[in-house]
């Protein structure tokens, strides 16, 4: 049997536009070009290309000049036109340009990051829209970047020299991206300036990227050496091997607090943070002390009641004494002070059996003002329905009292509570959904 051809397709796609064939087509973007400037623009970036990369960064910089060079303000109706024009010249610059000459694309690109203070400053942007086009465009900075170091470095060094406000932080959002040899190089240039505060901080984070830990810790101020700043440098050097220097750091990042004590005499108590904790079991690790190391970890946790903690903590137990360790955080989490902390451990711990006891014998300590109370009570609700209804009770109480009472969370969480209530036995003692509903002042 003979197919029947296909009729021509009418839907708006490039395979059914191709069908009109080149001259055609050429025909229609002339006419559509016609009173559009940004349409000829692209256009033009698009033949240009075709004959060299030097034509096309001639007619890319006579465009990003003339943005530049424009004080005209940009109205909350004309910023969806700017925005567009800036996207379309960041593809241009990279896709165009770069592949064909990747200097000449670094520069333009340079030039295209150049534009955002200027237009910033003149433009009605008050959900920072533009300011996003250039915050999303830094792994375009990377990719034209690590390719030649040699090429890029001097023209990055140039920018932060000359425009340190808005390249600092720019750089800064680039480090993740770049390359391990070019963050050395930029850190070695940037160690031979003058340091100080943004600069400072550009210094750590590219020491960060670059694994340089005397530069990193060169760059901490008299004031980070009494904050958590010296604690994590009491890590690094502990994870460097190097435990003295790593116990000496330790020591110099106790917080002291002062405390007001009965006739209002004053004391320094040295109350350390988590982060001064979870640092000392890094130091205790490098000191060899694996003992002291495992009590500092079991400290840590009563009092951040983590997750990682206790797998920390299981995974250098033999077997047997993981399953102890793990009773005991259980039981730690559902007798702690702060249920909904408790609670929150149980459930990212995948206790469920657990969590459900305790929510049902403390459903009273629970203020359900968690915002993952509803999602809780959903993982509950097929094995342990009358503990996911307390769990939604609470969340509606606690919307109630914040004053969102008319809000859809609060009806949401009304709504499903009485569903749960429904298919909960007649025969148990729990408060019906009525007489929930009219405590919270609320129609059922």
């Amino acid at each position: 049997m003979v197919k029947p051809l296909a009729k021509p397709g009418k839907t708006l796609s490039e395979t059914n536009l191709a069908r009109l064939g080149q001259t055609r087509l050429a025909q229609l973007l002339m006419e559509a070009a016609e009173g559009n400037a940004a349409l000829k623009r692209r256009l033009r970036y698009e033949l240009v290309a075709e004959v060299s990369a030097a034509d096309l960064a001639f007619e890319l910089d006579k465009r990003l000049i003339s943005l530049a060079s424009s004080h005209a303000r940009i109205s909350w109706r004309k910023r969806p036109d700017l925005i567009k024009e800036l996207r379309t010249l960041q593809r241009v610059i990279v896709d165009k340009l770069g592949t064909q000459d990747t200097p000449l694309g670094l520069v333009r690109l340079i030039m295209w990051f150049d534009l955002a203070p200027q237009l910033a400053s003149r433009t009605k942007d008050p959900k920072n829209e533009v300011r996003r086009v250039f915050d999303e465009a830094v792994v375009d900075l990377a990719l034209l970047s690590n390719g030649d170091v040699e090429m890029s470095l001097p023209l990055l060094t140039e920018a932060l020299s000359t425009r340190s406000g808005s390249w600092n932080s720019l750089i800064a959002q680039t480090i993740p991206h770049f390359s391990l040899d070019l963050a050395q190089r930029l850190l070695q240039w940037l160690s031979r300036q003058i340091l100080s505060g943004r600069t400072n901080l550009l210094a750590r984070r590219l020491a960060d990227r670059a694994s340089d830990l005397p530069i990193w810790l060169s760059t901490l101020t008299a004031d980070d050496w009494n904050s958590d700043l010296a604690a994590e440098a009491a890590s690094r050097l502990a994870l460097a091997g190097q435990a003295s220097e790593a116990r000496e750091a330790l020591e110099r990042a106790r917080v002291v607090v002062p405390q007001a004590r009965r006739w209002s005499r004053q004391v320094q108590t040295v109350v350390p943070s988590d982060a001064w904790r979870a640092a000392e079991v890094v130091v205790l690790d490098a000191e060899g002390e694996t003992i002291a190391a495992m009590h500092a970890r079991w400290t840590l946790f009563e009092r951040t009641l983590s997750v990682n903690t206790l797998r920390e903590i299981i995974g250098r137990l033999d077997d047997f004494d993981d399953v102890d360790a793990i009773d005991r955080a259980t039981a730690y989490a559902v007798a702690h002070v702060d249920a909904t902390r408790g609670l929150e451990f149980l459930m990212g711990w995948g206790a469920l059996r657990e969590a459900a006891d305790m929510v049902v014998k403390r459903a009273c300590d629970l203020n359900g003002r968690h915002e993952q109370a509803t999602l809780w009570a959903s993982r509950l609700a097929a094995r342990y329905p009358i503990a996911a209804l307390y769990l939604l009770r609470a969340r509606a109480r606690a919307l109630v009292e914040l004053g969102s009472g008319a809000d859809p969370e609060t009806t949401s969480v009304h709504h499903e509570a009485e569903a749960l209530y429904r298919v909960i036995s007649p025969n148990s003692m729990i408060e019906s959904h009525e007489q929930f509903s009219a405590s919270l002042g609320a129609r059922p």
